[in-house]
């Protein structure tokens, strides 16, 4: 039913910046949902990195607090992800997820967009 579609992800060097967007489509009712930014490198486990719920409210893991903030624009379907003062070990592939807490089943994900930090 949702759609999203991860960009923003590309090379920087360490300290550097990044703006990824997630783009979702499918949906009325975009307002509604949890959404996150997830990480993963091959064979690691995908962990979250940042989530916003309907209400604003943002979590972060310990690792990107201070540097990463987590937005959403209800009006353009699009959650952001700015990333600064970038580390070689932040390099993955970011996916974002949707996640409507009304409903269990509602969990959806994007394919993931590379970032790669280094010099």
């Amino acid at each position: 039913q949702v759609q999203l579609v991860e960009s923003g992800g590309g090379l920087v060097q360490p300290g550097g910046s990044l703006r990824l967007s997630c783009a979702a489509s499918g949906t009325s009712i975009f307002s509604f949902y949890a959404m996150g930014w997830y990480r993963q490198r091959p064979g690691k486990q995908r962990e979250l990195v940042a989530r916003i719920n309907s209400a604003n409210s943002r979590y972060y893991t310990d690792s990107v607090k201070g540097r990463f903030t987590i937005s959403r624009d209800n009006a353009k379907n699009t959650v952001y992800l700015q990333m600064n003062s970038l580390k070689p070990e932040d390099t993955a592939l970011y996916y974002c997820n949707a996640v409507r807490l009304s409903e269990p089943s509602s969990d959806y994900w994007g394919q993931g967009t590379q970032v790669t930090v280094s010099s």
